[in-house]
């Protein structure tokens, strides 16, 4: 098998799209998070500061996740095309949500009306809190096993075999981490009372994210033994985990000095370490079987031909820095608190 910086091709994938994920958890993680917020803000003015402080940059941030699903689809079809059958209704309502929600954002200040403002702000909370939630709902069953038998063919029982306690655990710490990252990205972007407001917020929000986090972990370390086993066997591996929690511990620290951009860089990096964390779990499989392990699919089984995989590597390597700097542009651009005018949403 040809190799490539010492890594074979499937391989340096599967960190090619690790990394394309965590980009788009880290940036669109904080506008789920600031709209699951949404609501708990009750003036008018509050909800347009809160709208505009994501206006500028929540189109862009999905580009990511456009990015992520196409590697992950040219990368390792097998995966793509299991898990999105196996999955089929968790991921058509994340489409709906994730339309709502853009829908909800446009709309919202084309009429003056009370009742159609309300009723915009409830479809843009409430899709904002369900797409979070459903990304932990998918990332719980990737990382405890679907019922994939010969062929790759999914044999479950359907929807609700997804919703199994696992997966509900991995959906609501993901939200309680969402809104964690959107409540300091918001106090960064505000000043005033709605600043106020948020300092009391964000503090809700970090002890239902460690309280959440805590039981989850709890959880995996009794019943998901599978994925320990790496750590198990390499102990240098236990220093991912040990920098997850150091990350996650700073970010009280700095939000009790009301280093907001600081707490904001170490959120970011507590969701990368997370991520990290994920992967040396899973590696080198992708998707669990839990009929039996011959059926797993792995980075092996489920890649694209090497000559593909070369060439979209080439392709990632000059696309991927140019999303980036898009990135870096807008936001510099945008940077600073939020300041109302006729444009604004």
């Amino acid at each position: 098998m040809e190799k490539f910086l010492g890594f074979d091709y499937p391989t340096l994938w599967f960190l090619v799209i690790g990394g394309l994920f965590t980009g788009y958890a880290i940036l669109d993680g904080f506008d789920f998070g600031a709209g699951a917020w949404h609501l708990f803000f009750k003036k008018e003015r509050n909800r347009r500061i809160a709208l505009n402080a994501i206006g500028p940059v929540w189109d862009g941030n999905e580009v990511w996740l456009v990015i992520g699903g196409g590697a992950l689809f040219a990368g390792f079809p097998v995966m793509y095309a299991s898990l999105f059958s196996a999955m089929y209704i968790p991921f058509i309502l994340f489409l709906v949500f994730i339309i709502f929600r853009a829908v909800s954002i446009e709309f919202r200040s084309k009429e003056e009306m009370n009742w159609w403002r309300k009723m915009w702000d409830i479809s843009y909370s409430i899709s904002s809190t369900m797409l979070a939630f459903l990304l932990g709902v998918v990332l719980g069953n990737v990382l405890q096993g679907i019922s994939i038998g010969e062929d790759f063919q999914y044999h479950g029982d359907g929807f609700f075999e997804f919703l199994n306690p696992y997966a509900l655990m991995v959906g609501i710490t993901t939200l309680a981490l969402f809104m964690t990252h959107g409540a300091i990205y918001l106090l960064m972007k505000t000043e005033g009372r709605m600043y106020e407001k948020l300092t009391a917020l964000l503090r809700n929000g970090m002890i239902f994210f460690i309280v959440s986090f805590s039981i989850t972990t709890l959880y995996t370390l009794l019943y998901i033994p599978h994925l320990s086993d790496t750590f198990k066997s390499e102990k240098l591996y236990f220093i991912i985990p040990l920098l997850a929690f150091l990350s996650i511990a700073n970010i009280p620290r700095l939000v009790s000095k009301k280093k907001y951009r600081m707490a904001f860089i170490f959120s970011s990096l507590t969701m990368s370490f997370l991520l990290i964390l994920v992967a040396v779990e899973l590696f080198p499989t992708l998707l669990y079987s839990t009929i039996d392990p011959s059926f797993d699919i792995t980075i092996y089984n489920a890649a694209s031909s090497e000559k593909a995989l070369s060439i979209m590597l080439t392709i990632a390597a000059i696309g991927t820095p140019l999303v980036l700097i898009y990135t870096i542009f807008v936001y510099s651009t945008f940077k600073g608190k939020v300041q109302l005018d006729d444009t604004s949403y």
